[in-house]
Formats: structure tokens, C-alpha cells, sequence
């Protein structure tokens, strides 16, 4: 049975009855949802140990792919986890994956990576068993158009994005508690995701996703040093810089936020998303402005290419 979900977030998508029968890849094989599972004893389970990708398919390309096999490789080294197999053998499962499910469209893979099964649920890695767990789930997901239309609502939370010698956020790590913390309260206030600051409270990025804004028609994001390694952010500041649209990479202040001509947030399943109101006020006149639409369709030509 497809579960209801949130019809305003970024991550809201059409409700595909599809999903009910695909087969999940789960370290070497392919199993119906229902039986995807992993041990108690799991390395992601136990504490979060492992690191993830969000990557789409759209008309049959796998969107940014070498840059979501990078960044998965590089993480997985950073914290010594051996995955066990190289990139393009990586890369030759989530065809597969897609190919065994007939998957051409429309579709969003979650990769996930775990330092594996262990001897005893606890934190020392050398109690792992040697194995990395890999699983690789492959759904429908045509972003809900209403979110695209009205835009969300953001409200800032009191959880900061940390630094790197507290929480790597340049890390797509399985651990993301504060993230949903920070999201429980957005929810609570009535929003639909949280913005979040940096420790020195300027503006960094929202609870899954990375955020701009736009002010007398120029482009601003953070500097990065707070927030996720974002491909989708990545390309659509080089989008903004080939295409003639002002680019301003820098520190900036709530109050700036509230003041801005538009705002939008981007994500590997979303893409661009416009943001209606933050805080409870509405930023510009409430609708999608002018050089959100612009990047969003730049955005759209680069997935069909």
C-alpha cells in the first residue's frame, strides 16, 4: 500500500503504486521491499556508520553521476570504510538496479553504504566484520507540482549547521539527527523545512537541502564553509555565472533573508524550489520571481542534455 506523505516540501512527489513491487539490490541481491532488510548488528544501524547518495534518472541518464560517485568514494575514505568494489563497478549495480525494476524515467535511487555487520552493537569500528553492507533502493518519484507553484515555508530553527571538527556536513553521512531535529521544529511551528544558521549566526542552509536567495537581482548563497556538499547547489551557481546571472558567495544575515526580492532552495530530487515565506514572512511578493524561474528552466535544459 503507497503511504500518504507531505504535499509541501521540497521532497513531496506524486504517490507512484509502482513502488509497491520494486526490487531493492541489498549485498548482492535483489529482493522484494517487503524482505529488504539488514542486521541489528549493523554498522548504519547500530550508530549510523556508513555514507548515502540521492541520485536521479531522468530520461534515461543518471543525473551528475560521476560527481555522486565521487563524493560517495571520497566520504567512504575519509572515514576508512572500504566499500569493497571500484566506482564503475558502483556505478554498473544502480544500472542494474534500474534495469531489473524498468526503471527509464522519472525515478530517484538512495545508495546507501554502511561499514557492515559487527560482532557487538557498539562504536569501535574494529569490531566490524570486514564487509561493507551496500543497498541500493530505486522508486518512482515525480516531484508534486504544487510545491513548485506556491513554494514552501521555511521557519529557522535553533540547531546550527556545526563545523568540520564537529560534524562534516561535507560528509553524506547516515548519521542526521540534528537535521531532523531541526525539521521536527520547523514542523511544529508550521513550516514545511528548517533554515538553519552557522555557528556565528549567519544564514547556512536548510535542514536536507541548500538555500539562496535573491536581492536586486543577484544571486547569493553562504560561503560553503557550513554547508552540505551540494552537487545540485554546485550547479546551479555555474548555471548562474555561464548564463550572465550576478553571484554572490558570501556571509549574510536573517534580517537580508527577510528583505530578499525571492528565495529558492536545491536538492537532488527537487531541484530548484521556491520559498514562499520564512519565519512567517513572505519573501518578495510570495510567488516565484523572475531569476528563479530562469535557473529553474537552465536547470531543466541541463537534465535533458
Amino acid at each position: 500500500m503507497t503511504q500518504a506523505r507531505s504535499t509541501t516540501s521540497s521532497q513531496a512527489y506524486v504517490p507512484d503504486t509502482r513502488n509497491d513491487d520494486v526490487l531493492v539490490y541489498v549485498n548482492g541481491e535483489f529482493v522484494p521491499k517487503s524482505q529488504a532488510v539488514v542486521s541489528v548488528f549493523d554498522s548504519g544501524f547500530v550508530l549510523g556508520d556508513g555514507v548515502w547518495e540521492g541520485i536521479r534518472l531522468s530520461k534515461g541518464k543518471l543525473v551528475a553521476i560521476d560527481q555522486h560517485i565521487e563524493r560517495m568514494f571520497q566520504g567512504a575514505q575519509s572515514i576508512e570504510l572500504d566499500i569493497g568494489i571500484s566506482r564503475q563497478e558502483m556505478v554498473d549495480l544502480l544500472w542494474e538496479t534500474l534495469r531489473i525494476n524498468g526503471m527509464e524515467d522519472g525515478a530517484h535511487i538512495r545508495l546507501m553504504v554502511t561499514r557492515g555487520k559487527k560482532h557487538t552493537p557498539n562504536q569501535d569500528p574494529r569490531f566490524a566484520l570486514g564487509k561493507a553492507t551496500i543497498v541500493i533502493v530505486a522508486e518512482y518519484k515525480v516531484i508534486d507540482p504544487e510545491s513548485k507553484k506556491k513554494g514552501i515555508k521555511l521557519f529557522t530553527s535553533t540547531y546550527r549547521c556545526s563545523g568540520p571538527d564537529i560534524f562534516d556536513l561535507r560528509l553524506n553521512s547516515h548519521s542526521r539527527l540534528n537535521f531532523i531535529q531541526a525539521l521536527i521544529q520547523a514542523i511544529n511551528a508550521g513550516a514545511d523545512e528548517a533554515l538553519m544558521l552557522d555557528p556565528h549566526g549567519f544564514v547556512a542552509s536548510c535542514n536536507s537541502t541548500n538555500f539562496f536567495i535573491v536581492r536586486d537581482g543577484e544571486l547569493w548563497t553562504s560561503t560553503g564553509h557550513y554547508n552540505f556538499n551540494g552537487i545540485t547547489h554546485k550547479t546551479v551557481m555555474r548555471l548562474a555565472k555561464e548564463n550572465g546571472i550576478p553571484l554572490r558567495v558570501g556571509n549574510f544575515t536573517l534580517a537580508e533573508v527577510y528583505t530578499a526580492d525571492e528565495s529558492f532552495i536545491t536538492g537532488t530530487l527537487g531541484g530548484l524550489t521556491p520559498v514562499a515565506v520564512v519565519d512567517g514572512k513572505v519573501i518578495g511578493d510570495g510567488n516565484p520571481g523572475p531569476v528563479f524561474k530562469a535557473l529553474s528552466e537552465l536547470y531543466a535544459q541541463y537534465i535533458q542534455n
